[in-house]
């Protein structure tokens, strides 16, 4: 059965085949579980959700509709909704945890080379999870699934051309973000 396409797993699942579902799991936890913590900064949330998200798939496998997408498309489209939710329950948006192993251990680096591409990073993160839901969606998917535009198009329900506008728009805005960020951390150190 592991060798089986999403398509036939889905038919199995969809008709009860709790193993069909299991081989679905283990194909795509860790894509839900990144683009979840991603999206909320927080371990212990975004195993929560993830739970959550399969917990959905599994309840709602039998109504499971094919629309030509693939299947990682509607787990997404429910890690989205979930992670919406979690944001209006806590009204708030939760700040990234830096993780252990942030510093690089390469001898080529210095100890201020280090902080400094990690305040960028953070306050890139910063910026980005300042965006709305579509646009942190669309970042995502591109640079940490690295999907084409069709791809992505597919997921969020839109044109490859819609795609590459609000990319482009995207990328300008962070762009912009990064700039008047810097701009304050100038002024701050005169």
């Amino acid at each position: 059965m592991p060798g089986r396409s999403d398509d036939e797993l889905l038919n199995l699942a969809s008709n009860g085949d709790r193993e069909a579902f299991g081989l679905l799991y283990e194909r795509y936890i860790s894509k839900i579980y990144s683009y979840i913590y991603y999206r909320t900064g927080n371990r212990n949330d975004a195993e929560d959700l993830t739970e959550r998200v399969f917990y959905r798939a599994l309840r709602h496998i039998v109504n499971y509709d094919n629309r030509g997408l693939p299947f990682s498309a509607w787990l997404y489209r429910i890690a989205h909704n979930l992670v919406a939710n979690w944001y209006r329950d806590n009204s708030r948006r939760k700040e990234i945890q830096l993780e252990d192993g942030v510093f690089s251990t390469d001898s080529h680096n210095y100890p201020e080379q280090e902080l400094l591409f990690t305040e960028e990073h953070q306050i890139m993160l910063e910026i980005v999870q300042s965006f709305p839901p579509e646009r942190q969606q669309l970042l995502f998917l591109k640079y940490v699934e690295h999907l084409s535009n069709a791809e992505i198009g597919r997921i969020m329900g839109r044109t490859e051309g819609a795609i590459k506008s609000l990319y482009h728009r995207t990328l300008i805005a962070l762009r912009e973000e990064m700039v008047k960020s810097k701009d304050i951390q100038l002024k701050k150190m005169n």
